[in-house]
């Protein structure tokens, strides 16, 4: 681990012993995680004894799935999951390939558009028997209804979330909120927690709903945003650092390349 890596340990350290952090978060979806990234954010989590959040490509993400497989993920998101029948392509892809005999993986799939939330009682049932719980990606959602994104805390966003958290109290699902979790969005956290509320996460971090209570539960947040600007201010420089690493040879390379004769014109 180099130093960068040893701060973002501390960092999440801290946030589990104060913040209720239970988990960082990779998307192979729309952050488009590479697999080195994935790696070293695995060797962080692993070191600070927290668990690991995966969102797949897609419903039927096979390779993905048997990747997270490999890597260990212990909570598999699945996006875009609007309808009955994506739910049970989702379901019989993690079938194949996660066998359900010892398996302690989480499936879970994305509540992001108005078309699952009006698809959602026919979906529930099929939930019910197949996944774990259900991410309300309140960013997409927002901007599914044609709304701006600074409008995610309005009302209007806040009892859709409220509705799917009934049904998922009612039908013994989980609950994840994300989708711009900042400190605005804390109380309207903590109204749809009187409900339903397992957990909540920022872009990488994972919060326990339970953290909703604590007393510096903003200082938790902006705890996970210094996370992130770290994490990625460490991509930056990882990936620099190999764009770099052949620039000495290249010069070299080049300079035993014959130079092309320049042809004088007569005049």
């Amino acid at each position: 681990m180099n130093l960068a890596e040893i701060n973002l340990l501390e960092n999440l350290k801290r946030g589990r012993d104060e913040y209720g952090v239970v988990a960082v978060k990779a998307e192979f979806e729309a952050e488009g995680t590479r697999p080195d990234e994935l790696l070293r954010l695995l060797e962080v989590a692993q070191r600070a004894d927290i668990k690991v959040a995966l969102k797949i490509g897609g419903c039927e993400a096979v390779s993905d799935l048997l990747a997270s497989k490999l890597y260990g993920a212990d909570y598999i998101i699945a996006p875009m999951v609007e309808t009955p029948y994506a739910l049970t392509k989702f379901i019989e892809a993690k079938t194949k390939t996660h066998d359900s005999r010892g398996n302690t993986t989480s499936f879970l799939f994305n509540l992001e558009t108005e078309t699952t939330l009006d698809n959602l009682d026919a979906m529930l049932p099929i939930a019910r028997s197949g996944v774990d719980g259900i991410v309300f990606g309140r960013v997409d959602f927002t901007l599914s209804r044609g709304l701006a994104r600074n409008q995610i805390n309005d009302r209007a966003i806040t009892d859709a979330v409220l509705q799917v958290a009934h049904k998922c109290r009612d039908n013994g699902l989980e609950l994840v909120v994300g989708g711009s979790v900042a400190i605005e969005a804390i109380p309207a956290l903590r109204e749809i927690r009187q409900v339903r509320l397992d957990r909540f996460e920022t872009r990488k971090i994972v919060f326990d709903g339970a953290a909703l209570d604590h007393r510096r539960i903003e200082d938790g947040i902006m705890h996970a945003v210094a996370f992130e600007l770290a994490w990625l201010k460490n991509k930056r420089d990882y990936y620099n650092s190999i764009a770099k690493e052949d620039l000495a040879r290249i010069a070299m390379m080049e300079a035993r390349m014959p130079q092309p004769k320049v042809i004088q014109h007569a005049a």
